[in-house]
């Protein structure tokens, strides 16, 4: 059985540390099952990232879509604030790393991020990450806030990170338009 736990950080964040079963061939686990997450939806659309050392993607946030991030190789460091208007976290950040350990072995460790919750990744290693999402795909629910922002201060691991065009444009906190601020409950 896996073990579901929410963060004491950030209200609606739960980290997942699976059971896995092997032998000689191998390991077996469950990465994902809908009946962890008794506050979320179904998901709906899987995704792969494939990202070199040193690459951060984010912060992105959406208004109506929650993630479930499972990094099955290599290790990334995840990067979590509370944008919520209301939240009873609102304003605090959680830093989680995910993925291959300094020892050589693997925590195998999922995270599930609800809606309004602003987050990103370090690329600490070459690393994939595999994401399921509660929503397809839309553009009009993709938005961002600055990764650098000293609100959020965020420690990345990262010394001279490579970002896209995208994430270096993203406003600061305090620039958010209000019109695109989460807030708790907000759920459609």
């Amino acid at each position: 059985m896996a073990t579901v736990t929410e963060s004491d950080v950030i209200a609606g964040i739960s980290v997942v540390e699976p059971a896995m079963h092997g032998d000689a061939r191998g390991f077996f686990i469950e990465t994902y099952r809908r009946e962890w997450f008794p506050q979320g939806r179904e998901m709906v659309q899987g995704n792969r990232g494939d990202r070199q050392a040193g690459s951060i993607v984010g912060l992105h946030y959406h208004l109506h879509q929650a993630d479930y991030w499972y990094v099955p190789h290599g290790r990334c460091r995840v990067m979590l604030h509370d944008l919520r208007a209301g939240s009873p976290t609102d304003g605090a950040t959680l830093t989680i790393d995910l993925g291959a350990r300094d020892d050589g072995s693997h925590d195998h460790r999922g995270i599930f991020i609800p809606p309004g919750v602003a987050h990103g990744f370090a690329a600490i290693t070459d690393m994939t990450i595999t994401y399921l999402v509660d929503g397809y795909y839309n553009p009009a629910d993709e938005l961002g806030v600055a990764w650098d922002d000293p609100q959020i201060a965020g420690d990345w691991g990262i010394q001279n990170p490579i970002l896209s065009d995208r994430d270096k444009k993203n406003p600061r906190r305090a620039n958010l338009d209000p019109n695109f601020r989460p807030y708790w409950g907000l759920r459609t």
